[in-house]
């Protein structure tokens, strides 16, 4: 990524030294990126999450962890410019989440 800082300005959380992003999800057909926010001297579990719109210079600075996020996401409280289409679209009245080993063995695998 530090060629892409010669084209467009850091994110805010990035201008400490020895600041990091890690991807860990991407937006198939729009680009964009959800990174993991590392800061010197922080565990993992206080990592923040950074989106990045893709195609694009607007960046996006959630100030709490992936797993909260994507509840805040999923359930329409998250206060994102990028994910309420999500939730219009899909009008979600109920989430359910299982282990791949539950959802394997009901189908029969």
């Amino acid at each position: 990524m530090a060629d892409l800082w010669e084209f467009e300005a850091k994110p805010a959380g990035l201008l400490e030294a020895g600041a990091r992003v890690l991807p860990w999800a991407f937006e198939e057909g729009t680009g964009a990126f959800l990174y993991w926010l590392a800061r010197p001297g922080q565990h993992p579990n206080e990592w923040t999450v950074l989106y990045n719109e893709g195609r694009g210079p607007l960046w996006e600075h959630h100030d709490t962890g992936c797993l909260a996020f994507l509840l805040a996401v999923l359930t329409g409280t998250a206060k994102t410019d990028y994910f309420g289409h999500l939730y219009e679209v899909l009008k979600p009245t109920e989430h359910r989440f299982e282990t791949a080993d539950l959802t394997l063995r009901a189908s029969g695998q």
